[in-house]
């Protein structure tokens, strides 16, 4: 028999427990895979580390990290590395299972895989970042590589941590690896169009879902909860199309705008003063009536579990794009398909970054490099291709865009599965 995970608690707001229960949910579409299923319910490998520095004053401060590797049954596991206060184990599981589920969506050759410290980046100094960045690296170094799991940046991290855990790498085996990350910066064979491909993805696939929905995108209202890379970069592709970005909520505050919020201004200040909080050309929301704002389009590009069932039921949108990992609960996902609220899942609405950090692997394992336009070009034909395929999946059997995401992805991790068999 089956025995339960023995490290996670099974809470209904965990993030594991909400792969859990997506998972559950595809079941009936896998078909002769379904005995297959366990695989997917299980972590390959989880390691936690001790991440000890010392700090600029001299003290010696220990961070715990992680880097869990969900399935590898399609190739090197992928995943990005997340420094925030509240990283835990269970939502490193949960990201790295996503991140097998997304890459499968895309028909990428990854496996799945998410790692994270549990720190706040902006207590320390850049030379202590340094130092946890390649403790980390080091630690995690012995099931890290180009053909083993590549890393990449996600929550509070970006090209230079990727630069550091480069370099860490390549001197631990004794050459350099540039594959062993993406996301580095462009002169150390990085790619162009990386920083914003996450963003480039919400909106291609927004584009497609607002067309079938019959939304003109010029003139719709947009409201972006969230306002990294991610949800600036959508922000400011829907305002070139023609849309209103009429709300923006980040960890600094809620602002909004009927007449549409100015992007020319609110990004450069947003990335400039780490936030949006002291934008004038708004009117101040308090956090709690961000999800009120009479808008067409909800981007969720912040943390994940944020759209819950009681928050569900008051918003306003026609369309919810999912730019960051896991953002709506299970019992959410219930309401706006009753409230006929089309959502476009995590898995496939916010798979731009890892499709370019693909092109990116691939441009280093050749050291020859596209052009911005190639790569855009290339990243749109792949995202409208697989959200085609997840589309005709859900018409198919009248599901949710979610579970003929997951249907698809699965069936092409299990059959995976059965193909390689069992080794020993």
């Amino acid at each position: 028999m089956t025995q339960p995970l023995s490290y996670v608690q099974h809470r209904p707001d965990n993030p594991w427990s909400t792969y859990l229960a997506q998972v559950d949910r595809v079941l009936p579409y896998l078909g002769r895979l379904a005995h297959l299923a366990e695989t997917l319910r299980r972590p390959k490998r989880a390691l936690v580390v001790d991440v000890p520095i010392e700090l600029d004053n001299g003290t010696l401060a220990h961070f715990e990290g992680y880097r869990v590797q969900h399935n590898l049954a399609r190739g090197p596991g992928k995943g990005g590395v997340r420094y925030h206060p509240d990283v835990t184990l269970e939502e490193v599981m949960a990201l790295s299972a996503w991140m097998t589920v997304k890459n499968a969506a895309v028909n990428l050759p990854y496996g799945g895989a998410k790692g994270g410290v549990r720190v706040d980046p902006k207590k320390l100094s850049i030379k202590e970042l340094e130092r946890l960045t390649r403790r980390y690296t080091s630690e995690i170094g012995l099931i890290i590589g180009p053909q083993r799991d590549i890393p990449a940046p996600d929550v509070n991290t970006n090209a230079q941590v990727m630069a550091w855990m480069m370099d860490t790498y390549s001197e631990n085996i004794g050459h350099t690896a540039t594959g062993v990350v993406t996301g580095k910066p462009v002169h150390l064979g990085g790619s162009l169009g990386r920083v914003k491909a996450t963003g480039r993805g919400v909106f291609v696939t927004g584009r497609e879902a607002a067309r079938r929905l019959g939304l003109n995108l010029d003139g719709a209202r947009v409201a972006v909860q969230g306002f990294g890379n991610v949800g600036s970069a959508a922000a400011e592709l829907f305002t070139g199309a023609g849309a209103k970005i009429v709300a923006v909520q980040d960890h600094t505050g809620s602002i909004a705008n009927p007449g549409g919020l100015d992007m020319s201004e609110l990004v450069p200040q947003a990335h400039r003063e780490g936030g949006i909080g002291n934008f004038r050309a708004c009117e101040s929301l308090d956090n709690e009536s961000f999800w009120d704002v009479d808008c067409d389009i909800l981007i969720p590009a912040a943390l994940e579990g944020q759209i819950t069932a009681q928050r569900a039921e008051r918003i306003r949108a026609k369309l919810v794009l999912e730019g960051a990992n896991g953002p709506t609960s299970p019992a959410a996902d219930d309401v706006l398909r009753e409230r006929g609220v089309l959502v476009v899942p995590d898995v496939i609405c916010n798979a731009g970054g890892v499709t370019v950090s693909y092109f990116e692997w691939v441009q280093d394992f050749s050291s020859f490099f596209w052009s911005e336009d190639e790569i855009n070009l290339r990243l749109d034909k792949i995202m409208v291709d697989a959200l085609r395929k997840i589309w005709d999946t859900a018409d198919q059997h009248r599901i949710t865009l979610r579970t003929a995401t997951f249907a698809v992805a699965c069936e092409r991790i299990l059959m995976a599965r059965q193909e390689r068999g069992l080794y020993p």
